[in-house]
């Protein structure tokens, strides 16, 4: 091997010692998330009496598609809707796991439960505490999830049962903007006339800034019975169609 051949060579070998190495997939990831929405809305129907609402949370996910979480909010619900003395805050604990069946379609069952520090719901109705176990399944932009409660529901009494079957889709814009519309039903179990179950519809448009920082505005209905989602204060329907706008931080 000539003197010329060597230096290239020992030359090479340096430059590939001190090249940076692809780095691994982190074995987890934790996010954190903080927004405010001018009014909070699940499943359609207003939880804040149609005011804003703070809202924030805190995601772990592990490699292998498990994951867990907390978010939280404000509610008026409870002293508005129930008539109940305290409960002013939400915070939800779920975990799960997610993976996939095939190239294509992605798949995600939990359990998800619904606190309500300090309710005293249950002296007017039943306690608003409420859990539920979901599963989704999803093909592309498509998805499809139901949800059933494993306790009573939202402060209803005897409603262990409950269901919400919902499906969306998400259209990239390009350019950060994404569309989401959605169609969702809620049955409320052991309502006297089935007067709790609705449809509930949505669309929203999202841009994200790509620095964490996102923007919403959603146009949301349903089909809420007025005899059943009356708020108590101002005689209005909480499933009464909105436009709701949103912003969220993650990091």
């Amino acid at each position: 091997m000539s003197t010329k051949t060597l230096t290239i060579l020992c030359a090479a070998l340096a430059a590939s010692a001190f090249a940076p190495a692809h780095a691994a997939d982190p074995d987890y990831t934790l996010g954190f998330n903080i927004g405010a929405v001018s009014d909070y809305r699940f499943r359609g129907i207003s939880q804040t009496s149609f005011d804003p609402a703070i809202q924030g949370g805190v995601d772990f996910s592990h490699k292998s598609g498990f994951y867990l979480g907390a978010w939280a909010s404000n509610v008026k619900w409870i002293k508005d809707y129930v008539g109940a003395t305290k409960g002013s805050t939400e915070i939800d604990f779920y975990g799960g796991f997610k993976g996939s069946l095939t190239k294509d379609i992605g798949f995600d069952i939990g359990a998800i439960r619904y606190q309500y520090p300090g309710n005293t719901a249950g002296a007017v109705l039943a306690n608003a505490n409420t859990s539920e176990i979901y599963g989704a399944l999803s093909y592309g932009m498509f998805s499809a999830k139901y949800s059933r409660a494993v306790s009573n529901f939202v402060a209803n009494p005897a409603s262990s049962g409950s269901s919400y079957f919902e499906l969306a889709a998400g259209f990239d814009l390009g350019s950060g903007f994404t569309l989401t519309p959605h169609l969702g039903y809620q049955h409320v179990a052991n309502v006297a006339g089935n007067t709790g179950n609705y449809t509930d519809y949505s669309l929203t448009l999202a841009k994200d800034f790509g620095n964490g920082f996102v923007l919403t505005v959603a146009a949301i209905g349903t089909d809420a019975k007025r005899a059943f989602y009356t708020n108590p204060p101002d005689g209005k329907n909480l499933g009464k169609s909105t436009l709701v706008v949103g912003a969220k931080y993650s990091f």
